[in-house]
């Protein structure tokens, strides 16, 4: 009995060998080790401004007080009026692109024009000591880059729609942590709500190509290097991840519902006074880097690396969680473009350096990885990624902290969303969603913006 017709055998080999299907595949490839080339050129473009302003502002402490509010009103000027869309993290926009099929409407969250406003309007926010990350924003420009290659007409239509902007997100998060696994989590648990199997093999290849190029070119690294903690659940080190699993989730549940609180309670305010209250909450954020001796301004690396790895050089305060903290809610309130992840983190080592004094010192080094994962949990609610996310970038994976990173993630997630009942990026994407209800929801934030113009000229 033969088990192939040849028939079918001879439509197989006619589809694999089909122009069209390897011209869509090297579209396709070429695509994806274009992004990782971008990610990397974002990466390293942020970090040495990152370095650069942290430097600047060891020396010249005053000054941010001049720099910060006046850089926040040049971004927002420049998005206001030249790119609009790019504004936050990013990750809020790819999600209500996902959700429209509507071509002209998905341009208004991913496009050539949202990828060059974001590359160099956040690096611009790294360069005036605003308390961000790169993460999003790379999400945001990997799923725009991804997004264009629709134009080339050689995709099928599920492909163009999901699977693209999918594999832009997880390439986005892969190279922006060295963290492959954590990309494809986030795609699937956050960006997309469901495993989809028919764009899988797209998510992964595009993860794999442009994890090929930005290790070659980086070298493969642990982003916050490899973290000596050690914790067993019994008999004592249960109550350590309970205390740690809701007090840092409570703290990033906190977090998510001042931000979407906030974020509505300011929206008159920044329509009437933009520049102004822009400006003052980037004086508010320099005055929290001048207390901080400048450890909030940018993305929090050094400080989370000091207090993980236990460095030296880098003098660490208790209260350090705390105001970094409140340094990236005003950031993020100012509406400039920026990442939440990194940040978060950051705060989250920062909190766990203040957990570890109330209990014996050999947990102190489970109590600030521990502390990292559940208050980044707890704001993002994204428990899988947010535990994944940690192990790929601590070098965890191997050790006997597994299970308590496991748990502590599940945990503070569950307390976070007793505290703020929706996720914060779905409640970010909210707006989003209203403009695509909207008939002319493209031209909506453009025109709104314009009537603002002409009001403020007319006054």
């Amino acid at each position: 009995m033969s088990f192939f017709k040849k028939e079918q055998i001879l439509n197989e080999s006619k589809r694999m060998l089909s122009i069209s299907t390897w011209r869509r595949r090297i579209v396709f490839w070429g695509g994806g080790l274009t992004v990782g080339l971008v990610c990397v050129l974002f990466a390293v473009m942020c970090d040495h401004i990152n370095r650069y302003f942290s430097k600047f502002a060891l020396h010249y402490s005053w000054a941010p007080l001049i720099i910060t509010p006046f850089g926040f009103m040049l971004i927002v000027w420049i998005m206001r009026y030249a790119f609009v869309g790019t504004e936050g993290s990013g990750i809020p926009q790819v999600m209500a692109a996902l959700q429209t099929n509507n071509m002209k409407k998905r341009q208004s969250f991913v496009s050539f024009r949202i990828a060059i406003g974001k590359f160099f309007l956040t690096g611009l926010g790294f360069l005036c000591g605003a308390s961000i990350g790169r993460e999003g924003p790379t999400i945001q420009l990997s799923a725009a880059m991804m997004h264009m290659l629709n134009k080339t007409g050689s995709f099928f239509r599920h492909d163009a729609e999901r699977g693209l902007l999918l594999a832009g997100g997880a390439a986005g998060i892969a190279a922006a942590f060295n963290a492959p696994l954590a990309g494809i989590v986030f795609a699937i648990e956050e960006l997309s709500g469901s495993f989809e199997k028919g764009i899988s093999g797209t998510i992964i290849t595009t993860v794999v190509l442009c994890g090929i190029v930005a290790q070659g070119i980086l070298g493969n690294y642990q982003y916050f290097g490899s973290s000596s903690a050690n914790l067993n659940i019994f008999p004592h080190g249960w109550l350590l991840i309970l205390v740690i699993a809701v007090g840092g989730g409570a703290l990033g549940g906190l977090f998510s519902l001042a931000l979407i609180y906030l974020s509505k309670l300011m929206h008159s305010l920044l329509q009437k006074h933009r520049m102004l209250t822009v400006g003052g909450l980037g004086l508010a954020v320099a005055l929290i880097g001048f207390l901080s001796h400048g450890l909030t301004y940018g993305s929090g690396y050094e400080a989370a690396k000091a207090i993980i790895m236990h460095q030296s050089n880098v003098q660490v305060g208790l209260d350090y969680g705390p105001l970094k903290l409140l340094a990236t809610l005003l950031t993020y309130l100012s509406g400039i473009p920026g990442g939440i992840f990194a940040p978060s983190l950051s705060a989250g080592a920062g909190f766990g350096q203040l957990f570890a004094h109330f209990f014996d010192p050999s947990f102190a080094d489970a109590a600030v990885l521990l502390c990292t994962i559940a208050y980044f949990s707890g704001v993002v609610q994204s428990p899988i990624t947010a535990f994944v996310i940690v192990l790929e970038m601590t070098n965890t994976a191997t050790s006997n902290m597994l299970l308590p990173i496991m748990l502590t993630s599940v945990m503070a997630s569950a307390v976070s969303k007793v505290i703020c009942r929706e996720p914060l990026y779905h409640a970010l994407a909210a707006r989003y969603f209203e403009m695509l209800k909207a008939p002319t929801a493209p031209d909506k934030q453009h025109d709104l913006f314009a009537q603002e113009h002409n009001n403020s000229k007319e006054k």
